[in-house]
């Protein structure tokens, strides 16, 4: 059976880092096999505070190696990363990703470069942001970052959709293959935007944004733990890019029909597998077959259109 060493926080209540991830990946029908980076006894965003331990280093390489002592790593198809605390965490997820493509070399590297957000800026500490820019991304086949992350991937302000394509392609001229956006929040505050970006092709994908009194913390971490559960499965990056967006959203709406602000990842199960949100990815043309303005104007056309999709 293929499997993903999933390298992330993780809160014993709750759903965010590896407890929004694992599950969803193992309901894929995946192998999933945990290290943490952290254990907090809920997400920081509680105001009552959180209990926990960062863990060392140390505990990412033992680990793996412990692995690889039994003989596993050959069936690890993709090593997944998520929120690191140290640029020593860093360096151990590099070693680990070396080993996993020793004994796999078509094993993925699947980045997700936790960093910060608008409201918030870097949340990171200056060496684990320069790791993350210097050893971590050249070395990722996939990266997932939201906007904000993305800006300081590439070294550049995003403003618009066009800035946004360009910024991914600089990061991939770095050494990922695909980058997925997990969150283009410039486009327009009444839709939620995702954007997929290759060499070759740019995909953008919206829907309505959904009210919360308190927002959910987790999505990116379910978004990342899909996305790479789609691409081990062999799906494409545009099918894997589609489904994703569904099983998300349809995530979001179980979690606030049932009034929560932690994912309901366990109530929406199903949706995971075979959402029932249909929403399609749409080819960008290429950005120098158009004027920029023309191109930024297409998301403004894609998002009535995604206003108007009749769901269930």
């Amino acid at each position: 059976m293929k499997g993903i060493i999933s390298i992330q926080s993780h809160v014993v209540y709750g759903h965010a880092g590896n407890s929004a991830a694992v599950f969803p990946m193992q309901r894929m029908g995946l192998e999933v096999w945990p290290i943490h980076t952290v254990q907090f006894s809920n997400h920081t965003q509680y105001v009552q505070g959180w209990t926990g331990q960062v863990f060392a280093a140390e505990q990412i390489h033992h680990l793996v190696i412990g692995i690889n002592a039994i003989g596993k790593l050959s069936q690890c198809q993709a090593v997944l990363s998520g929120y690191l605390g140290s640029a020593e965490q860093c360096q151990s997820v590099l070693s680990a990703v070396n080993k996993v493509k020793q004994a796999n070399p078509d094993a993925l590297y699947i980045c997700d470069p936790v960093m910060g957000d608008p409201d918030k800026g870097c949340i990171v500490a200056p060496e684990v942001h320069q790791q993350m820019i210097q050893l971590l991304m050249p070395q990722a086949d996939v990266i997932v970052p939201n906007q904000f992350e993305l800006s300081q991937l590439a070294e550049q302000t995003i403003s618009s959709l066009s800035e946004a394509v360009h910024a991914a392609r600089r990061v991939i001229s770095k050494g990922p293959e695909i980058v997925l956006v997990k969150h283009l929040h410039c486009l327009a505050d009444h839709l939620f935007s995702m954007l997929l970006v290759t060499a070759d092709e740019a995909y953008l994908i919206q829907r309505p944004k959904l009210e919360f009194d308190r927002a959910p913390v987790g999505v990116g971490d379910l978004i990342s733990g899909l996305f790479s559960a789609q691409l081990v499965t062999g799906k494409s990056p545009v099918a894997a890019f589609e489904h994703t967006h569904n099983a998300v959203f349809d995530v979001l709406k179980t979690t606030q029909a049932l009034h929560e602000w932690e994912l309901q990842t366990i109530a929406a199960q199903q949706q995971l597998v075979t959402p029932q949100s249909q929403f399609k990815a749409q080819l960008l043309p290429k950005v120098d077959a158009v004027s920029a303005r023309q191109f930024d104007q297409l998301a403004e056309t894609l998002g009535r259109e995604a206003i108007n999709v009749v769901i269930d």
